[in-house]
């Protein structure tokens, strides 16, 4: 389950798409991804807000993660639109749950980029890259049963959702309102 197969194809730089790349990130792109961290709509399914040093913080363990994983979340660029949209990836999450160990697709984009299909197009090259170069069984997602535009995107990447794997998330006290997670899988076709 979860990992399975090789991992680590080397040192991956980018993806593309036919309107996308996704890159390994720049100082440059702290700037804006503190921006998108800070806005309550991108936010509205996270804890909180984050400050820019958590911001920073947190591109710093992207950064980690690559280091150590040679594979992680790409900052995203629409060319000729924006040098730094949010990220679309693959991590390897933090926490213990009943499906660990496992790699999860994930996506964080600034509001003014939603409903044009950027984050879908960047999925679908991430989850042919996890399969395909990374070997990967089984690549799974989660939110909150509230994120609809997430879950729409999971869904329309190919991805199930099964009530019976659902989980409260082991990072947020008990009856915290975005505690209760709802898990989609795809396995690798």
């Amino acid at each position: 389950m979860g990992l399975g197969g090789r991992v680590g194809p080397g040192r991956v730089r980018e993806l593309r798409t036919d309107r996308l790349i996704l890159r390994r990130w720049l100082a440059d792109d702290r700037v804006p991804f503190a921006e998108l961290n800070s806005d309550p709509r991108v936010m509205e399914f996270f804890p909180a807000a984050l400050s820019r040093e958590e911001s920073d913080a947190l591109a710093d363990r992207i950064h980690a993660h690559f280091e150590r994983h040679q594979f992680g979340l790409w900052a995203m660029e629409i060319p000729q639109r924006t040098a730094f949209a949010g990220f679309v990836g693959l991590a390897v999450p933090g926490f213990k749950a009943p499906f660990m160990p496992c790699v999860e697709i994930g996506w964080r984009l600034a509001s003014e980029h939603w409903g044009f299909g950027y984050a879908t197009e960047a999925a679908r090259a991430v989850l042919t890259f996890g399969f395909d170069s990374l070997a990967l069984d089984e690549i799974v997602s989660f939110t909150t049963p509230h994120n609809c535009r997430s879950r729409r995107v999971m869904e329309r990447i190919g991805m199930v959702h099964n009530p019976a794997d659902d989980f409260d998330h082991p990072g947020l006290r008990g009856g915290h309102r975005l505690r209760r997670h709802l898990l989609y899988r795809l396995r690798r076709p």
